[in-house]
């Protein structure tokens, strides 16, 4: 169990990255959703133990993580939003040397591990190659092969898919599915449908603060019969924003789909929605 309790952060140019955040996070699979400037990254690298925090708590079983900063980076798996590779190196190289650094000093145990690593990211096959020559999604999975070395009980993947084609997105999905029944994953990202597609259980951020948590099917159902949806002409939409609480607008062949939240029947032409995670994410961050 992950327990993060009142935790904020405000970096020395005064913006308050995070808001006394408060969280239980169990084994599997958790999304944390916001969008881009949330605190999102704020809260990964808190958790990561890359920055401090100025108050609040954060443990993780036994481990006070903003006081046993090492105790907590031997269960840590991290790959980070921004991860950088080593261009003229390749894979099998580069797994083997971060292998050493977390201390697996037998050649032939690291050799195994490595080898098990890259099939199960499905790289082995590209092994030799250097890793510049990797696409994007290749460098992904790369990053989680590294990031499983040490068998971690915690994995943070920050914003993983953002950039990857629909291809490559559905085969890191895949993977992360894989490996996370028994270990607690941390997917943080502004893509509503890699959430709700990964996670039995997600928190919304908005401006460093959790605006909404809870099971994505379990808060579809909350906004039952609450989302109404009604097509406009463009030069309609302020009119319709000024007395009613629009939480999304779409372009739609040349017109404009507009999504209302209301716990009655906006009336004036406007037809129920079965709610989303969509609907729940523009519902919290508007």
């Amino acid at each position: 169990m992950l327990q993060i309790t009142n935790l904020s952060k405000t970096y020395p140019n005064g913006v308050q990255a995070l808001k006394n955040i408060s969280l239980e996070i169990s084994n599997g699979m958790f999304g944390l959703l916001g969008p881009n400037g949330a605190g999102k990254s704020s809260l990964m690298r808190t958790i990561a133990t890359l920055q401090d925090a100025d108050s609040g708590s954060i443990t993780f079983g036994e481990i006070d993580v903003l006081k046993q900063k090492e105790e907590l980076r031997k269960v840590l798996g991290y790959l980070p939003q921004e991860f950088g590779v080593y261009p003229k190196v390749s894979a099998e190289e580069m797994l083997n040397y971060i292998a050493r650094l977390k201390g697996i000093s037998n050649d032939k145990e690291r050799k195994e591990l490595v080898k098990a690593l890259l099939e199960q990211v499905n790289l082995y096959q590209h092994r030799t190659k250097y890793l510049g020559g990797y696409s994007g999604g290749m460098k992904q999975r790369f990053g989680i092969a590294q990031a499983l070395i040490g068998n971690p009980k915690l994995i943070i993947v920050d914003e993983p898919t953002a950039g990857l084609d629909p291809a490559e997105r559905l085969r890191f999905n895949n993977l992360l599915s894989e490996i996370g029944e028994n270990i607690v994953i941390i997917l943080s990202t502004h893509i509503v449908d890699d959430v709700n597609e990964l996670c039995n259980d997600m928190a919304i951020i908005a401006n460093g603060q959790v605006v909404q948590k809870g099971n994505p099917e379990t808060l579809a159902v909350s906004l039952h019969n609450k989302i109404w949806t009604k097509r406009v002409k463009k030069t309609e939409v302020a009119d319709y924003q000024a007395h009613n609480k629009v939480i999304l607008a779409k372009l739609s062949g040349g017109a404009v789909l507009l999504y209302v939240m209301s716990d009655i029947n906006p009336g004036n032409g406007f037809a129920a929605h079965s709610a989303t995670l969509e609907d729940i994410y523009f519902a919290n961050i508007n």
